[in-house]
């Protein structure tokens, strides 16, 4: 089984990936309880820690269900980054992670998150700033390299393994390639099973079905999967994977009146964490992937974005489960624009 320093992790883990605006406590809870084994915070900006900004302050927060935990920071100063390991500390979760994988141009320009795979040396520097600064485990998440003609992931996983990092995972892509074509996962398998590498590594982009999963884990030899846009509105890949891998069945696709129950528990966390006007708020965006499949959905869907109180909500929900009682929807990809996801997904 692999282990993150002294964190001890089940057979094959499966890793939700940390996504801006999406990966906040209320979804991290149903994706736990649906069989997520390791989460992270949302990416939290090392100056912003520093600041103290209000936002960057409240990505902290987790609960002790949610352990193992990790909390990922992202900057491409080397005393941020320190300081920020160190404020991490304080709150005890079980890892800090860096990011050396986020795409965005508001990031990258900063010369963070994949900006970093410019300069080895300097990711080198800032990641050996972190281990020496924190008494966590360190991991990163990151990606294959800047674009095509500078694929330098072999090298990045052996310098950081050298200063110290105890888990990698690799997202399968490019920085240029944002989030278009297939992920490639060769370079991935290849870092694996390199017998210089000796933690755990971790692959991520692509895995929305159980099939995928155990395919990609037979062909490649990694230690887990991370899962991002495919939890999105659908917790339940989770427990399906490992369904698929413990017995060789597929589960039945989860029915309405599930659907919608888990939908109402991501609200009622949302509002506890939130309140009640931010809650409901920013709850909405996850309605379009709960209900994704169901037939003439967009008056409801509609309607769920504009209500204001949780007992609106909570009747819509209701009338949609009545509505499309005994219907099971198929497994839905997650609606984002391309837009949405160069936000939200790393």
């Amino acid at each position: 089984m692999p282990s993150i320093g002294n964190i001890s992790l089940p057979d094959f883990p499966l890793l939700l990936a940390p996504m801006e605006d999406v990966s906040d406590p209320p979804f991290r809870y149903v994706c736990k309880q649906n069989g997520a084994d390791l989460m992270y915070s949302e990416f939290i900006s090392s100056e912003g820690l520093i600041r103290d900004a209000i936002k960057s302050r409240q990505k902290l927060d987790f609960s002790e269900f949610e352990r193992p935990f990790g909390i990922q920071i992202f900057g491409g100063d080397e005393e941020a980054m320190a300081m920020s390991a160190r404020i991490v500390d304080t709150v005890q979760p079980d890892l800090v992670d860096i990011n050396y994988g986020c795409p965005v141009k508001k990031v990258v320009c900063k010369g963070a998150g994949a900006g970093v795979l410019k300069d080895v040396d300097l990711m080198v520097r800032l990641t050996s700033a972190v281990v020496k600064s924190t008494s966590l485990p360190v991991t990163v998440k990151t990606r294959l390299g800047w674009d095509d003609n500078t694929k330098n992931i072999e090298e990045v996983a052996e310098r950081l393994q050298d200063v110290g990092i105890k888990a990698l995972t690799i997202h399968g892509r490019t920085r240029a390639q944002l989030y278009k074509g297939e992920a490639d996962w060769t370079l991935i398998g290849k870092i694996k099973n390199n017998p210089r590498i000796q933690i755990p590594i971790f692959g991520n982009g692509d895995i929305d079905s159980p099939q995928k999963a155990l395919a990609y884990k037979n062909k490649y030899g990694i230690d887990g999967i991370m899962i991002g846009r495919a939890a999105i509105g659908y917790p339940w890949i989770f427990r399906e994977i490992k369904h698929f891998f413990q017995t060789g069945e597929i589960l039945p696709l989860p029915s309405i009146e599930e659907r919608v129950e888990v939908c109402r528990t991501h609200l009622r966390k949302s509002i506890e964490w939130k309140g009640d006007i931010v809650g409901i708020f920013e709850m909405r965006r996850h309605y379009t992937n709960y209900l994704k499949g169901l037939p003439h959905i967009k008056d409801y869907r509609t309607r769920l974005v504009t209500v204001k109180t949780k007992d609106e909500v909570e009747g819509i929900l209701e009338e949609v489960k009545i509505a499309f009682a005994g219907m099971v929807p198929e497994r839905p990809m997650a609606s984002f624009s391309s837009d949405q996801l160069e936000e939200c997904a790393y």
